[in-house]
């Protein structure tokens, strides 16, 4: 079983303001090269409204995005390796543990960030905010008739987020001073971006802890934080969305040859998105994962032939790993089909993504697109030469 949409929001919803939720927050803030700045434990219940709301905002970006994509399971052994389990199983009350967590990140952040090499990289870096929050769900579980089964609905699910938040300087600007009447000079604040990486620990699988993995951020869904994942819990990351989607399009063009065809790509696309519609029907349904076997039988229903088939086949093991399954909104993106040549990109809507096509005339290759009702040019309508 793997965490899915559902178990996402549910979480999420626990990270209402109003509600006033989870219990404690632990804060960390050091400059660019790792030095500490500042720690702070603050009780949610002593923040002020606004503050509390601007606290779960930021921890609400770190459970952002698809599973898949901006949020990746990564699974390490919990067991050799307790420090995340004493943290949560402590509720952040334990300073030693809190302390050696905020090591173990201030490592991660100072491996992704070495020493600046000139003055001036060090006058623009970023300081950095590390946010630890901890907080008990009750796990409610539904019967059959969808009403709340009260026998099977004692346990808690236990965790902490992390968001790791840059910290940039503003510029210096005038600002009015109301006693003086006048305008003088405001100096630059630091101020607490959106978190760029984080992370759930345990992860959440229908109302179960999986303490072997976390459930990993990355704002930049190209970016998989190698230096930081292997400093803090040295684990390895996973291939990161944007390079698995670059890598199967690379390997479709290389393994095909000229059976990757427009009209090849354009019946994948249409089934792996009616497949991934299908699973989204039913919100605890797990993210639609596609093995090597999925994708070769979608592509040979398109009208592969075998032996491309199994070129694809044996690329997928070696780029991907053998065994390797991975999500399907990495493979295929349902909601947009874009057409790129030389100089001109054209954006369809999915739908009707086979109207169209290419041919040969005269010796020469055409993209043809059928003209069904009006046409404008940067919003000004034309008309076709008859």
């Amino acid at each position: 079983m793997r965490m899915n949409q559902h178990d996402l929001a549910e979480i999420k919803r626990r990270l209402n303001p109003e509600k006033r939720n989870p219990s404690l927050i632990c804060g960390c803030y050091v400059d660019y090269l790792g030095h500490p700045i500042t720690r702070f434990t603050l009780p949610v219940s002593t923040l002020y409204e606004q503050e509390n709301e601007k606290y779960m905002g930021l921890f609400k970006k770190v459970l952002s995005g698809q599973i898949g994509q901006t949020l990746t399971p990564i699974g390490f052994p919990a067991e050799s390796d307790d420090l995340l389990l004493r943290a949560r199983d402590t509720a952040l009350r334990d300073e030693p543990t809190v302390q050696a967590l905020f090591q173990r990140l201030v490592a991660g952040i100072q491996a992704e960030h070495p020493d600046m090499q000139s003055v001036e990289e060090a006058q623009h870096a970023d300081n950095w905010l590390i946010l630890l929050m901890h907080d008990d769900l009750d796990v409610r579980r539904r019967d059959v008739n969808g009403e709340i089964d009260s026998d099977r609905s004692d346990r808690a699910f236990s965790y902490i987020l992390c968001a790791v938040c840059p910290v940039k300087q503003e510029k210096s600007a005038l600002r009015y001073v109301p006693t003086d009447q006048v305008f003088s000079e405001r100096m630059p604040e630091w101020l607490a971006a959106a978190p760029v990486m984080g992370f759930l620990f345990p992860l959440y699988e229908g109302g179960a802890a999986d303490v072997n993995t976390i459930l990993f951020f990355s704002k930049d869904s190209a970016d998989a934080h190698e230096a930081f994942l292997k400093a803090a819990f040295d684990v390895e990351a996973v291939m990161p969305a944007a390079e698995q989607t670059d890598s199967f399009q690379a390997l479709l063009a290389q393994s095909l040859g000229a059976e990757c065809s427009l009209e090849v790509v354009q019946e994948m696309h249409e089934t792996v998105s009616e497949m991934i519609a299908e699973q989204q029907k039913d919100k605890e349904a797990e993210p639609l994962m596609l093995s090597r076997q999925d994708v070769a039988k979608v592509l040979t229903d398109a009208g592969v032939s075998e032996e491309r088939a199994s070129a694809f086949g044996e690329g997928f093991d070696a780029t991907f790993g053998a065994g390797a399954v991975l999500p399907a909104v990495n493979l295929v993106t349902p909601k947009q089909f874009k057409v790129d040549l030389p100089g001109v990109s054209i954006k369809m809507d999915p739908g009707q993504a086979d109207l169209l096509e290419t041919r040969v005339i005269d010796g020469r290759s055409y993209l043809l697109i059928p003209v069904e009702g009006d046409i404008s040019v940067n919003g000004q309508p034309v008309f076709t030469k008859v």
